[in-house]
């Protein structure tokens, strides 16, 4: 995914991303404006990401990447973790598509595999999976716990769920230019670049997400042990959810 974001709708009035419509029209400049507005520091936290999974010992391990969008975060994990099998899926087919050519470019089309999905009705079966991601998507999924509750649900006990969202840094010397930077400067160049008017709608969604430990806890209240761990100064924040083992 991108640090902009794929799925589902803002809650505030605006453009309407559920049917994936607003990243259709954006999709061909998607990488490019996540490499600018970001500075190329996304690319650190998607493997940050890949890298907290936990899968490591696991003979075939099986992920989900939700709100994958052209598949950044799905390809980041099958290249960390060669054993892999990784399904990402997303509402916007026109930023699937895109995602499908780079995972045929890299080879790796034997092991990730993009389709349309919601993650707030994810189609596979109970503890399913070894692994759920979902990276600068959640903030703007309509109905979070239900999103949550449905990661729980097809982790398999001992499983991870890792989510990656931006934020708005509250503390810290940089915090007040971390915030400039995305009240001000995200909105404005990333509709210079894209020509979307729609994405000035990347600083509300991002005020409007709850604070990390607010979010920690809506994780924890679907049954998974968070830890919140910041990046770049609070500007990201990479939330770990471990699904507890069943007691023998």
């Amino acid at each position: 995914m991108s640090t902009v974001g794929s799925d589902a709708s803002l809650a505030t009035s605006g453009p309407s991303l559920g049917s994936g419509e607003m990243f259709d029209r954006i999709a061909r400049r998607y990488d490019l404006l996540n490499r600018v507005l970001s500075m190329g520091i996304d690319h650190g936290w998607r493997r940050r990401t890949a890298d907290s999974l936990g899968i490591e010992s696991s003979e075939r391990p099986e992920v989900l990447d939700l709100a994958t969008g052209t598949g950044d975060l799905a390809l980041a994990i099958a290249r960390r973790h060669p054993r892999a099998r990784v399904r990402g899926t997303d509402p916007s087919r026109n930023m699937l598509a895109i995602g499908i050519e780079k995972v045929r470019r890299a080879r790796l089309d034997d092991r990730v595999s993009l389709e349309a999905g919601d993650a707030q009705e994810i189609a596979l079966a109970d503890e399913s999976v070894d692994a759920v991601t979902i990276a600068f998507g959640i903030r703007n999924v309509p109905d979070r716990r239900r999103a949550l509750a449905e990661m729980a649900r097809v982790t398999r006990p001992g499983g991870r769920v890792a989510i990656l969202e931006l934020g708005e840094p509250r503390r810290g010397i940089l915090g007040p230019f971390a915030r400039f930077h995305i009240r001000h400067v995200v909105p404005q160049l990333g509709a210079l670049l894209s020509g979307a008017k729609e994405y000035r709608y990347l600083q509300r969604s991002i005020a409007a997400f709850p604070e990390p430990e607010a979010f920690a806890e809506m994780m924890s209240a679907v049954g998974l042990e968070t830890e919140v761990v910041p990046l770049t100064f609070g500007v990201c924040n990479l939330y770990v959810g471990r699904k507890p083992r069943r007691a023998s």
